[in-house]
C-alpha cells in the first residue's frame, strides 16, 4: 500500500477528554478516523460511530495489532495521546509511568516504521521544562522536568527525534499547557485531576477551595499558569496534521497556550461567578518544586501551523461549568 492510498487518522486515547475533541474535528473535516484506547480514563459514548480498538498500547502483542489495525483502516497519520498524565501518580509508581508511557510509544513507533506511515503528532507537555526562570517560556527553554510524567513526555520527544534522523518520520510534539473547558457535554472532562474541575466540584457542594501558595510575589499571592481551551487544543492537533503532510522528516516541539497567564484565585473567582455563589478558600503551604508562574509563548504554533488560540480563560470556565452536572446540583447546594 503506497503512502498516497492511506488516508485516515489514528487517534490513540481517542475516548479520552482531549482525544474524543480532536476525533469529533476530524471527522466534521471529513478525515475518516478510527480510535484505540484501553478505556482506563477514556469512555465509548465519546466516539460514536468511529471505528474502535480496544487495546492497551503496552500489551506484549500491541504492536502485531497495531500494526494490523492501521494496515486495515489505511492509516496514513497518527495522533498519539494516549498515556498516563497524574504527576503524583507519577512520583509514587514511576516504573510503571515509564512502563506505560514510554513503553505504548515504543509500539507506535515500531508499528509506524513497520507499515512506513510517517505523520506522527504527538501529545507532550509543559511540564517537559520543570522550573522555569522568566514569565514566558519558549521552546528553546532547557528541558529540565521535575517528575517522572515529565520526564516520559521528554523522552518520548527524544524519541520522535531519533526516528525522523532513522527512518524518516515527520513528527510534531505539542507542549500543552493547562487545558480546560468542553466543546459539548458529552465531551467534558469527568475527571477531577486538574484545577477547573477541583474548583468546580468544591464551589458547587459549598466546600473550601485548597490554594498552595498565598504569598507569591504575583499580582494576588497565587501561583499563575496559561490555560487553554480544549477546543483550541484540538483544532491545534488538526493544524499539525495538515501541516505534516507537506513538510520534511524531522521533529519540532510546538507550545500550546494563550500567551497570558491567570492566576488561581482568578480561576475560583470565575468558577464562583458561574455558579452564582462565593467560594471560601482554604490556604495551603506551597508545593516543592511548584513553579511560580508559567505561561506559553505560542508564537511558534503561529508561525509554523497558522494556529492561535481563539478564546480566553473566561470561555473555557464558562463552557466547562454549563457542560458539567455539577451546575445543575449547585443550584440546589445552600
Amino acid at each position: 500500500m503506497s503512502q498516497n492510498d492511506r488516508s485516515s487518522v489514528l487517534v490513540t486515547g481517542g475516548a479520552g477528554y482531549i482525544g474524543s475533541h480532536v476525533v469529533e474535528l476530524l471527522v466534521a473535516a471529513g478525515r475518516d478516523v478510527v480510535v484505540v484506547d484501553d478505556l482506563s480514563t477514556g469512555s465509548l459514548d465519546r466516539v460514536g460511530d468511529v471505528p474502535f480498538v480496544l487495546l492497551d498500547l503496552a500489551a506484549e502483542d500491541a504492536r502485531d495489532r497495531l500494526v494490523a489495525t492501521m494496515r486495515a483502516h489505511r492509516v496514513g497519520g497518527v495522533v498519539h495521546l494516549a498515556a498516563m498524565k497524574q504527576v503524583a501518580e507519577s512520583v509514587d509508581r514511576p516504573t510503571w509511568y515509564f512502563e506505560r508511557n514510554i513503553g505504548g510509544l515504543t509500539n507506535l513507533l515500531a508499528a509506524m516504521e513497520h507499515l512506513d506511515v510517517r505523520e506522527l503528532v504527538f501529545s507532550s507537555s509543559a511540564a517537559v521544562y520543570g522550573e522555569v526562570a522568566g514569565a514566558q517560556v519558549d521552546e528553546d527553554h532547557p528541558c529540565s522536568p521535575v517528575n517522572p510524567y515529565g520526564q516520559s513526555k521528554l523522552i518520548g520527544e527524544w524519541m520522535l527525534a531519533n526516528a525522523a534522523d532513522a527512518w524518516g518520520l515527520r513528527g510534531i510534539s505539542l507542549r500543552y499547557f493547562n487545558v480546560a473547558g468542553s466543546g459539548s457535554p458529552h465531551l467534558r472532562d469527568r475527571t477531577e485531576a486538574n484545577l477547573v474541575p477541583i474548583v468546580m466540584r468544591a464551589v458547587s457542594e459549598g466546600r473550601p477551595v485548597p490554594v498552595f501558595g498565598v504569598d507569591h510575589p504575583t499580582p494576588d499571592g497565587s501561583c499563575v499558569r496559561d490555560y487553554i481551551h480544549v477546543v483550541d487544543l484540538a483544532h491545534a492537533h488538526v493544524a499539525a496534521l495538515d501541516h505534516l503532510r507537506g513538510a520534511d522528516a524531522g521533529h519540532t516541539p510546538c507550545n500550546l497556550g494563550t500567551g497570558r497567564g491567570t492566576s488561581v484565585l482568578a480561576i475560583v473567582d470565575a468558577v464562583s461567578a458561574c455558579a452564582g455563589r462565593p467560594a471560601a478558600i482554604e490556604a495551603l503551604p506551597p508545593r516543592a518544586g511548584d513553579p511560580v508562574t508559567v505561561v506559553a509563548d505560542p508564537s511558534r504554533a503561529r508561525r509554523l501551523l497558522g494556529w492561535r488560540a481563539r478564546h480566553d480563560v473566561g470561555d473555557a470556565i464558562a463552557s466547562a461549568w454549563s457542560a458539567s452536572p455539577l451546575a445543575s446540583s449547585a443550584r440546589h447546594v445552600g
